[in-house]
């Protein structure tokens, strides 16, 4: 009686798993040739048309390296690992972030966003170099100290970044200080003629590492400005009723100059105001940021503080650039800088 064969083999025969040893012979060349090919070896000179056959061959074949036996041989990955912020993250930020994706993977590195939620300091620096990876971009909420830093380079990260107001000891720090906003909302106001300022705080328990700095550089420069210029805080829930219960009480605060905290806040505010009546610029100027197409659409159209963030493209050249020299003392970028846009609502 005829053997029926064993299904799973049959699979497994089919679709046999390449190595590198079958891309060699394709190719004509050694298996260490394909490890350098393929490993974008920088320490040994392949010629081209060496490098394009070796390609060729493992696309025909279907091969890819195996990163965990890479990873072990390196004692680290190409994976630049980016936790997931605590904050939620505007378009801006998405844009920046997804600029610095593609121009990481040109270096041929993985970017790998870790879900980080509730993990902080040495907590997530243990999570987060179980991936091995060779760097990682943290967000100021993630509470890095030194020692972590030093958990993460034991583990084979080679560059440490924080993205955030403040640096940390063996990290190389991407500043991004947003009291400067705060500055230059309150600046622009000052300079048009509000004396009487409020501020935005946004209700989102996430938003606070953003609002209170921006709060706080506000305060800064309506304190230096003096001549009796004054800032009066607005908690204000994102919904149209919290607008609402504001607007009601608006003109009993004295307000003649507001700084919303971004474009989407001064969006909810200006409809409340406008439907009690209560003129924008006329009664109260006001200036979100973000600078957001939305706000340009608005009657009035929206006065804004323009972010400006590091292009993706040289963020990603830092990081090769250190990744390449682990031992270079860690640096301070100043990476955020802001400018008003003046428009018809101030």
């Amino acid at each position: 009686m005829a053997q029926i064969p064993n299904k799973s083999a049959q699979q497994t025969a089919q679709y046999a798993v390449p190595t590198s040893a079958d891309v060699a012979r394709l190719a004509g060349v050694s298996r260490a040739t394909v490890s350098y090919v393929l490993n974008n070896t920088s320490a040994v000179r392949i010629s081209e048309p060496t490098r394009r056959r070796v390609h060729e061959a493992a696309k025909e074949l279907g091969y890819v390296p195996h990163a965990a036996a890479r990873s072990l041989r390196a004692g680290h990955t190409r994976v630049v690992l980016m936790p997931t912020p605590q904050i939620p993250a505007g378009p801006l930020f998405s844009e920046f972030f997804n600029e610095l994706q593609w121009a990481l993977s040109r270096f041929d590195y993985t970017v790998v966003q870790y879900g980080s939620l509730g993990l902080t300091g040495e907590e997530a620096a243990r999570a987060w170099a179980e991936l091995r990876p060779v760097a990682v971009l943290a967000p100021g909420a993630s509470g890095l100290g030194a020692r972590a830093v030093d958990v993460l380079k034991r583990s084979g990260a080679k560059a440490v970044f924080t993205l955030g107001p403040q640096r940390t000891e063996g990290a190389h720090a991407l500043l991004m200080d947003q009291r400067r906003i705060g500055n230059c909302a309150a600046a622009h106001l000052l300079e048009r003629g509000s004396r009487r300022i409020g501020v935005v705080i946004p209700g989102e328990q996430g938003l606070k590492p953003f609002a209170r700095p921006r709060a706080e550089g506000l305060r800064q420069t309506v304190a230096g400005y003096g001549q009796g210029a004054t800032v009066t805080e607005l908690p204000l829930a994102y919904d149209e009723e919290s607008a609402a219960r504001l607007a009601a009480r608006w003109r009993t605060l004295g307000i003649d100059g507001v700084f919303t905290y971004n474009d989407e806040y001064a969006m909810l505010l200006m409809r409340a105001l406008q439907d009690e009546g209560i003129a924008v610029p006329g009664e109260t100027a006001m200036i979100g940021a973000d600078d957001l197409v939305l706000g340009r659409l608005l009657r009035p159209r929206l006065s804004t503080v323009r972010i400006e963030l590091p292009s993706g493209q040289k963020l990603a050249e830092l990081v090769d650039r250190v990744v390449r020299d682990p031992g270079m003392e860690p640096e301070v970028h100043d990476v955020l800088g802001a400018t008003a846009v003046h428009r018809e609502s101030s």
